[in-house]
C-alpha cells in the first residue's frame, strides 16, 4: 500500500479547496489562517490534534502536563505569526481508560496554560474515542494585519535565526522511552518534551518590530520547518552545522544514548522554538529584542537563491530538506 506524506495530503486538500472569501487574507499553507476584521486587525486560526501512541505515551506523560502540552503546541502557531492568543476550543476524544481524576488533571493543565497567556476556553466537545485518547484544539489569536509574519517572505541574503536550543525535546522523548526521565540531570530535556514553552512573547516582539521577513515555529524539526519557509518563499537556505545551538545537557545525554546531538536538533521536532529570516543589518536590533524577551537567538545560516536546505559541514554540503518528523499514512 502506498504511504502518504503529511505535506502531500495537505497540498492535495488545498488543490481541492477552490473557494475563497473577501475577508480571507491567508488560508491553507501557513501556521495559521488569517481572517481580516475591522480596525486593521486580523484573527489568526489554528488547530491541531494529539493522538495517544503517536504524539504522547501515558506511560510517562502525566495528565496535567499532557493538558499543558495540548494547549502550548497550538498557542505556538499563534506566536509563530506574531499574534496574541485569545480563545480556545477543546475537543476531547476520551478512551475507556480515562477516569474522572485523569480528565480533571488534564483539563486543569490545559486551563493553566491558557491563564498564563490571558486566554479563555470558549467551548469544545467530548466524545468516546475507543482505545486511544485523542485531543483536538483550536486556538484563535489576534494582531494587526500589517504585522503578520508569514512563511513566504524570506529573501536571498537574509540571515537565518532560531530561538533557544534545538533537539532538547527529541532527546527528552528518547530519555522517557528508555525510562530515564526520573534522573535529575535529564530533567530539562524531559521537560522540553513533556511541557514545551511556546515563544509567544518573542514572536510578538519580532512581528511588531518589522525587522523579520519570514517566520514559523519549529514543530517537525529545523530540517523540515526551514524547508517549508524555503518552499513557500521560492528560495533556498544554507545552514552551518557548527552554529546549530545545542545545549550542554543535550550533548551529554546524547552521548549516553549514543545518538547524534546534531541529528536530534535538525530532525527531532517538538522544540516549538522560532525560525525566522531577516536582513543582515537587523542583527543587533534582533539581539536586543531577544534580550527583552528573555530568549536567546542564534544566527546559523543564510537564505540563498535556489531551493531546499543545505547543511554545510566539514567542507561539504548535503540536502536536508524535509528530513524532520513527518506523519505517514
Amino acid at each position: 500500500m502506498e504511504h502518504l506524506a503529511e505535506r502531500n495530503i495537505i497540498a492535495a486538500i488545498a488543490r481541492q479547496q477552490a473557494s475563497t472569501a473577501a475577508d480571507l487574507v491567508r488560508g491553507i499553507g501557513d501556521d495559521c489562517a488569517v481572517v481580516r476584521k475591522a480596525g486593521g486587525l486580523v484573527d489568526l486560526w489554528t488547530t491541531d490534534a494529539l493522538v495517544e501512541g503517536v504524539h504522547f505515551d501515558l506511560a510517562w506523560h502525566p495528565p496535567g502536563l499532557l493538558g499543558r502540552k495540548a494547549a502550548s503546541v497550538n498557542i505556538s502557531d499563534i506566536g509563530a505569526m506574531g499574534g496574541r492568543p485569545r480563545f480556545a476550543l477543546f475537543a476531547l476524544g476520551l478512551s475507556a481508560a480515562c477516569g474522572r481524576e485523569f480528565v480533571d488533571k488534564m483539563v486543569a493543565g490545559f486551563l493553566q496554560v491558557l491563564a498564563e497567556h490571558d486566554m479563555v476556553l470558549v467551548g469544545g466537545d467530548t466524545v468516546y474515542a475507543g482505545e486511544r485518547l485523542m485531543l483536538s484544539i483550536t486556538v484563535c489569536g489576534e494582531m494587526a494585519e500589517r504585522q503578520v509574519c508569514y512563511r513566504s517572505a524570506a529573501r536571498p541574503g537574509d540571515l537565518v535565526w532560531v530561538s533557544g536550543c534545538l533537539g532538547n525535546a527529541a532527546c527528552g522523548l528518547e530519555l522517557c522511552r528508555r525510562g530515564l526521565q526520573g534522573q535529575q540531570e535529564y530533567a530539562p530535556l524531559c521537560r522540553a518534551h513533556l511541557d514545551p514553552q511556546p515563544q509567544v512573547r518573542l514572536g510578538r516582539l519580532l512581528a511588531q518590530s518589522g525587522l523579520v521577513h519570514a517566520m514559523m515555529d519549529i514543530s517537525d524539526g529545523l530540517a523540515t520547518d526551514l524547508a517549508h519557509i524555503c518552499k513557500e518563499s521560492g528560495v533556498g537556505a544554507e545552514i552551518l552545522a557548527q552554529e546549530v545551538p545545542l545545549a550542554a545537557e543535550l550533548r551529554k545525554a546524547a552521548a549516553v544514548l549514543e545518538l547524534s546531538p546534531l541529528q536530534l536538533a535538525l530532525q527531532g521536532g517538538e522544540d516549538y522554538q522560532l525560525v525566522f529570516s531577516a536582513p543582515e543589518q537587523n542583527s543587533e536590533p534582533l539581539r536586543n529584542l531577544s534580550r527583552q524577551a528573555g530568549t536567546d537567538i542564534t544566527c546559523l545560516g543564510r537564505i540563498v537563491a535556489g531551493q531546499g536546505v543545505m547543511l554545510l559541514q566539514d567542507g561539504a554540503g548535503r540536502d536536508i530538506s524535509f528530513q524532520g518528523y513527518e506523519h505517514r499514512f
